[in-house]
């Protein structure tokens, strides 16, 4: 069946053997090259079309959302322009990570706009909620893990997206990652000096407010800040536990809070961490997704920190017993909170041995079972680092997040580890030669003199990347995203470059020849 993708027409359905629409004689071949197939959905600003791709080999499927201007004023359609541009500009920037489907293509038809964007096959969470049931806690530290990173990305490209719910989550059939789709909402950041009391752009936006429950009361009253966007992952963990909407859930009428706590069965200071992440104040919540992440990776040691932070006699040890070899007490009595957390952190090393690293090294304490990773168990011991046995059989079993690791110098040559996340993982000298790591994200991860060559890093995440010295002999970097990283004395000869998100400083100081793909097609020069 083929779907007239003209807004007005009465009857869209038509025969796959015509070319013309039946009912209005629209062409069912919009731009000699899309045909659409259905209507996924419409709302008063637009429709989304599911449509194929006729020009591009195998016909693969697209999305095609159609933003309509509600007001025939020149004035009006010309700022809808300049807006619809620029967030096509937007979804190309952030489009590069592999959690957030693709801009293909975007044009104006017949006084409308239109996105085209990849078709993300799977189911989104609501789906899966509604045919499973609610999850545990770990499911809910899992789901933050692997959303938040993704989330820091694009306030990271100074977007707001607000409007992050179940429905706009979708578990991406091929490898079992969260996609976040519905960039409709979107919102570039601006400064606090720009209007906010003009009329035309008030007409133009309020439309994309969000979805109520869902939306902060900031929002709601357009002014969105990226402290939005983690509310709105808080209601949706709420969703995930209780398997509820937000309008199913009672709210206190004094202070306009959700009252979540008596739904759910989870930790107390799991509850802390939601509890700051649905605070009504955008003041008092989490102001950034990174914030939160360090609160998750802190929680399971904060009951132990608030036992040391206890005042204890003169002489005494943090368990109140003489300690035989105490650590000598600073000069001063620590009045900082900062000072404080340091004495309780070395207090809790020297009674569990819990291996906690020092200040200034990383902390990963979630892995893909919502649990925290094995200690050693012996005091002094960091936990137990993993090798590259670990690592594919951690992969087949079904994990992905390998983020924060250090898995420098394993040999993980012909690897099948793609979509896999190793956002800040040391991966110094690691042999991943031939390895398939296509979508993979490698965000400000250091790779140093690994070895990629053949690799097939398609579509990976390479931002801000170390690759010094790394050698990318004939590796499939296409459509790879590497804004920002480090490629001095990387070897790209005969890489394939084509359309990877990378400029000609960067190259420069690279090594290419005349068997590398540049990211125009063309082989050899820029």
């Amino acid at each position: 069946m083929s779907y007239c993708l003209n807004p007005a027409c009465p009857k869209p359905k038509n025969p796959n053997d015509v070319g013309t629409c039946r009912a209005c004689g629209a062409s069912l071949l919009m731009r000699d090259r899309y045909r659409g197939v259905k209507s996924l959905g419409q709302g008063g600003f637009g429709t989304t079309f599911l449509a194929i791709d006729m020009v591009l080999p195998g016909n693969p499927p697209c999305v095609i959302k159609q933003l309509r201007p509600s007001t025939a004023d020149p004035n009006v359609f010309q700022m809808a322009r300049e807006l619809f541009e620029r967030e096509a500009q937007t979804l190309g920037r952030i489009g590069n990570h592999p959690q957030v489907p693709r801009l293909l293509d975007y044009f104006e038809y017949n006084k409308d706009f239109y996105l085209v964007q990849e078709y993300v096959k799977g189911n989104n969470l609501q789906q899966e909620i509604k045919r499973n049931g609610p999850v545990s806690e770990a499911g809910a530290r899992q789901f933050l893990s692997e959303v938040l990173p993704m989330i820091n990305y694009i306030h990271s490209q100074q977007v707001i997206h607000r409007d992050i719910k179940p429905a706009n989550l979708i578990r991406r059939e091929q490898d079992k990652k969260l996609v976040l789709i519905d960039f409709g909402a979107v919102k570039n950041q601006v400064s606090s000096q720009a209007s906010a009391e003009s009329s035309d752009q008030t007409a133009l936006t309020s439309f994309a407010i969000g979805t109520p429950g869902f939306a902060p009361p900031e929002q709601m009253a357009l002014r969105p800040v990226y402290a939005s966007d983690v509310y709105a992952l808080g209601v949706t963990c709420i969703y995930l536990l209780t398997g509820k909407s937000p309008k199913d859930l009672d709210y206190d009428q004094k202070t306009g809070e959700m009252m979540w706590r008596k739904e759910i069965d989870i930790s107390e200071n799991f509850a802390k961490v939601l509890r700051k992440m649905l605070e009504v104040s955008v003041r008092h919540r989490y102001q950034t997704a990174d914030e939160v992440l360090r609160a998750l990776e802190m929680e399971p040691y904060m009951d132990s920190l608030a036992q040391g932070l206890v005042a204890k006699p003169a002489g005494s040890s943090p368990l109140g017993n003489s300690d035989p070899d105490p650590e000598p007490e600073p000069p001063s009595t620590p009045t900082s909170a900062t000072q404080k957390l340091a004495m309780a952190i070395r207090a809790k090393r020297r009674r569990q041995g819990t291996g906690l690293p020092a200040s200034g090294q990383s902390v990963s304490l979630l892995s893909n079972s919502g649990r925290s990773p094995n200690t050693a168990g012996q005091p002094g011991r960091k936990k137990a680092r993993l090798d590259a046995e670990a690592v594919q059989t951690a992969y087949i079993k079904g994990r992905r997040d390998f983020g924060q690791q250090n898995l420098s110098s394993l040999n993980l040559a012909e690897a099948d580890l793609a979509s896999s996340i190793f956002h800040q993982s040391k991966l110094r000298r690691t042999n991943l030669q031939g390895a398939n790591l296509a979508n993979a994200d490698f965000g400000r991860a250091s790779l140093n003199q690994a070895n990629l060559r053949n690799a097939n890093l398609g579509r990976a995440y390479l931002g801000g990347a170390d690759l010094e010295g790394a050698d990318l002999r004939g590796a499939d970097l296409s459509h790879a995203y590497l804004s920002k990283a480090n490629l001095r004395g990387a070897n790209l000869c005969g890489a394939n470059l084509t359309n990877a998100k990378i400029d000609e400083q960067q190259l420069a100081i690279a090594k290419t020849n005349w068997s590398t793909t540049m990211p125009n097609g063309r082989g050899g020069l820029w």
